[in-house]
This record gives structure tokens, C-alpha cells and sequence, in this order.
């Protein structure tokens, strides 16, 4: 299967400043990945290379089998910024149309991708009277024309309520199923978290690590949380027999080592009527983001 997107040992500094530092990755199709670092990490960077926006100082770029930029790469790759401008005196549907003409596609698909996005209701509303939540679906139905191949997205949920952000992750799983490839930025963790196949943390221009969420968990080997619920008047019994452990007002608190975890649950479960229920909780996408970017220094 052809990759999307692949980079290999790509590097690009402006004057004394190296923005990225021999950074490889692949994008498969129909895979998610998210590149998540702190501002200045390279991301933006990165992106502009793949759209064929600046050039690159060395290393390789393909982008859907072609160079970044290039009639191939731009008819199948689809951009989202962070903030999205439209002109201000259309209406939902006039701009869609609009790209739609550009793009050499029927202008009545327009109605269709502006329900896909959810704004069948606003579409004859001026985009001058929509929030910067409206604003970014119209950059989404925009992004979606002609049925990219690879959507590069920039902070794509900036703006958007709770309910709207897990629509458009539902859309990114659509898209996702249907083979497209997803490349995209963002500082909400929670969100990725669950929504990306694979992540890449970026720092300093380098990729620190990257990988599946189970990947990361296993290369951070951070401790696992563990709360233990005592059954009706076994508190105590309970505090007493793990003493290692925090009681609280609901239960024990208490945490273990990766590799610890079966024996402590083994032992934990060998106390019979003490405990009515346990709750593992392994490191989120948070902790293993702040445990790299401690690593690297930031």
C-alpha cells in the first residue's frame, strides 16, 4: 500500500533558527495521525512543507506519490487552518459554490457539504453573522471538495462547542473509513487522545517519539493508577491491608509500576469481600506528553 505522506530526514531552518531537525514520518491511507508539541515545536512548519508552501533545506517529501506543491499533490490534499476567513458578505452557500467553480465541481454539491458539516440551517445566512465555531465548518466543507486524499488540519476544533467537536471527529472517522489520510495539529490532548490512530510529539524540530497511545504508554512507563472501592464497612480492613495505598472519602487511592500492575491487581483481588470494585487507570495522553517534553527539556 502507497503511503500518503512520507518524510524522511526533513530539515528546514530560517537564518539561526533550525525549525525542524531530520524528522521522519509516514502517513498511511486512511490512518490519523496527530502532531502534537509546543508552539515553536516545528508543527505549522511541517505543515507548510507537505502543502508545498516553502521549501525544504534537505531531505525528502511525497506527497500521495508526488513533490509537495505539485498539480498531483494539490488535487488531492485539502488544508484547514486554525482560523478560517471568508468573505464576510456571502452566504454559507455562495462560498461553497464559489470553491466549487474554482475546483471545476457542480455547484449544487454545495448544499450537500454544507449538511455535512451541519449547517444546512445557515447556509443562506452571511458568513459575517456566523461564530468562529460556523466559520470553521465552512473551512471543513471547503476542505472536503473533490474528495481529498489527505486533509492536513491546523487546531481544527478551535472554536467549536463540545457537541460540534465530536461531530467533526465522527466526520474525521467517515473520511478515515473511506481511505482518506488525516494529518492534523492540536493542544486539546483529550480530544487525540481517542480519536487518532497514531501520535507524533514534536520538540525543538524533532520528533521525540511517536507511535500508537499503547506505544507511548509503554516507552513512557509512567505509574498506573489504581482505585480501589471497599465494600460497606471494610475500609478500614482495607486501608490496613494496603497500606501503600490513600484513603479517602470514596475509596483507596493507590498507584504501581507497569510492570507491577497483575500482581498488585492479583493481590488486590485476594481480598475477598474487602473490595467491591477496582478502577485501573493508566496514564492519559497529558502525562505522557508533559513526561517527553520534561524529558527534552521544555
Amino acid at each position: 500500500m502507497t503511503q500518503s505522506l512520507i518524510l524522511s530526514q526533513l530539515t528546514k531552518s530560517y537564518q539561526d533558527t533550525q525549525a525542524l531537525r531530520d524528522v521522519s514520518l509516514d502517513v498511511a491511507p486512511g490512518e490519523r495521525v496527530a502532531l502534537l508539541g509546543h508552539n515553536g515545536a516545528g508543527k505549522s512548519t511541517m505543515m507548510k512543507i507537505v502543502l508545498g508552501l516553502i521549501p525544504h533545506d534537505s531531505g525528502t517529501v511525497s506527497v500521495l506519490g508526488a513533490c509537495p506543491g505539485s498539480g498531483v499533490a494539490r488535487a488531492g490534499v485539502a488544508y484547514l487552518p486554525e482560523n478560517a476567513a471568508f468573505h464576510p458578505a456571502l452566504t454559507g452557500l455562495e462560498q461553497i459554490r464559489y470553491y466549487l467553480r474554482l475546483r471545476g465541481q457542480p455547484a449544487r454539491m454545495a448544499t450537500d457539504l454544507l449538511a455535512r458539516v451541519g449547517l444546512a440551517d445557515a447556509a443562506k445566512r452571511r458568513i459575517g453573522t456566523y461564530s468562529k465555531g460556523m466559520r470553521q465548518r465552512i473551512g471543513l466543507a471547503q476542505a472536503l471538495i473533490g474528495k481529498p486524499r489527505l486533509l492536513v488540519l491546523d487546531e481544527p476544533t478551535s472554536g467549536l462547542d463540545p457537541v460540534s467537536r465530536r461531530d467533526f471527529y465522527a466526520l474525521l472517522d467517515e473520511l478515515a473509513a473511506e481511505g482518506a489520510s488525516v494529518l492534523l495539529s492540536s493542544h486539546a490532548l483529550t480530544e487525540v487522545e481517542a480519536r487518532t490512530d497514531r501520535l507524533v510529539i514534536l520538540s525543538q524540530g524533532r520528533v521525540v517519539t511517536q507511535g500508537s497511545l499503547a506505544d507511548l504508554r509503554r516507552q513512557a512507563a509512567l505509574p498506573i493508577r489504581l482505585h480501589v472501592t471497599p465494600r460497606d464497612g471494610q475500609g478500614p480492613r482495607l486501608a490496613e491491608a494496603l497500606p501503600q495505598g490513600r484513603m479517602n472519602g470514596t475509596g483507596l487511592h493507590m498507584s504501581c509500576a507497569q510492570d507491577e500492575k497483575l500482581p498488585t491487581l492479583s493481590r488486590i483481588a485476594g481480598l475477598g469481600d474487602m473490595v467491591r470494585d477496582i478502577d485501573v487507570i493508566p496514564p492519559s495522553l497529558e502525562d505522557i506528553y508533559s513526561h517527553f517534553s520534561r524529558r527534552d527539556g521544555q
